[in-house]
């Protein structure tokens, strides 16, 4: 999952982000306005956590652009306004989730995790495709019921592919997908070519099937 973390207390913003670090979750974070409609039109992500309070201007207006632009991101409110027409406008202009100040990070969490379950695939925990079972809650998968070790790159990349599924993907938007601004250093994509090639191996080795295709010039399609 990659998550953008819009929030001006530094204090709050930094625990967000090291406790959604800790657990395998690709952050950034800005602390303005300004900082996030510029990420949000360079970049996509899975998951907005969104301050309404920014010193710069309302975070309502990254919901209007959001909507303007067609982009699909959830978006879970973080504010300590505890108002109903605050929470109603929020959830009106697109937000999934409105949550209250102070509040503890493993609810913060739990609710991340369920938009990104319910927006990226459509289920509480568990995700089928053809002979894949993955289990979203712990982490497993299993291919015709054989049980497979992914490293969490390898996990991450196969979460996205199968989100994506029959769409190409670009070899730029897996790794800014996967490695956020860090990919924009890359020399090449080899370490994308490594990650394709591991998954494509033990996939292909218990289910017989070869599920990635690389479009010549472009990038990768999962079928």
């Amino acid at each position: 999952m990659k998550l953008l973390i819009i929030e001006d207390e530094p204090a709050l913003r930094e625990s967000i982000e090291k406790y959604f670090s800790e657990a395998g979750v690709l952050c950034e974070s800005c602390d303005t306005l300004d900082g996030a409609i510029s990420k949000i039109s360079l970049y996509d992500y899975d998951c907005i956590l969104l301050d309404i309070g920014l010193p710069d201007g309302e975070g309502f207006t990254v919901l209007e652009h959001l909507k303007a632009h067609g982009k699909n991101e959830g978006v879970l409110i973080i504010s300590a306004r505890n108002s109903l027409d605050t929470k109603i406008k929020g959830l009106n202009l697109g937000a999934d989730d409105y949550l209250i100040k102070p509040f503890h990070l493993a609810e913060l969490k739990a609710r991340i995790d369920a938009i990104y379950r319910r927006r990226a695939f459509n289920t509480n925990n568990l995700l089928v495709h053809d002979l894949i079972n993955i289990d979203l809650s712990a982490r497993e998968v299993k291919v015709n019921s054989v049980s497979l070790i992914f490293t969490r790159k390898e996990y991450d990349m196969l979460l996205y592919f199968i989100a994506n599924k029959g769409k190409v993907i670009s070899k730029n938007a897996i790794a800014e997908h996967l490695w956020g601004d860090e990919f924009d250093l890359a020399d090449s994509f080899d370490f994308i070519y490594t990650h394709i090639k591991n998954i494509r191996k033990k996939l292909m080795e218990a289910a017989r099937k070869d599920y990635i295709k690389a479009i010549y010039g472009v990038g990768y399609k999962f079928v």
